[in-house]
């Protein structure tokens, strides 16, 4: 209960700044059922380095790439960076896949759910290079942005990364 309530008052401030509601939420994991509702965390032009992570729990790759954002999350944990893992689990396994999943490994970084199935509509808006695989990394800061189109080979490599964005001024 109190690892909840921390993580309410950790996000509640990110949902509030960006103006937009998550559709439901499966346990403490906020659901969004419209691209539309999530597009303006993704897009937030401010002095914080986010790390944006597209998985499933259903993903080989994503899943082994899962303690590389855990790392930066708390190596981070009092700087400008928030790393922000979005599932794109199907909606009818948020509660048997993902929620386990999370609640197993104790995960730490924001996770949120994308349950929009119109994928053509929306991964142009994520990055006009996705072709829709996962998983898919974007790190931005203000207006710098780099996509990383594959898994990470290790924390180190994510690292060099997040490190370069941290030092834009």
């Amino acid at each position: 209960m109190k690892r909840f309530l921390l993580l309410l008052i950790l996000v509640t401030p990110l949902f509030a700044k960006a103006q937009y509601t998550a559709a439901s939420y499966v346990g403490h994991i906020p659901v969004f059922d419209k691209f539309e509702s999530l597009a303006p965390l993704l897009r937030q032009a401010n002095d914080t380095t986010y790390v944006i992570n597209f998985w499933a729990t259903w993903c080989k790759p994503c899943v082994q790439e899962m303690p590389y954002f855990e790392a930066i999350h708390d190596k981070y944990a009092k700087q400008k960076v928030k790393v922000i893992l979005v599932s794109l689990d199907f909606s009818r396994q948020l509660e048997s896949k993902l929620l386990p999943f999370v609640r197993d490994r104790q995960l730490k970084p924001m996770v949120i759910a994308l349950t929009d199935s119109n994928y053509n509509a929306w991964i142009d808006q994520v990055s006009p290079e996705w072709s829709g695989a996962i998983p898919i990394t974007i790190i931005r800061k203000g207006k710098q942005q780099q996509v990383v189109l594959r898994e990470f080979e290790n924390e180190a490599e994510l690292d060099t990364i997040v490190k370069d964005f941290i030092n834009i001024k």
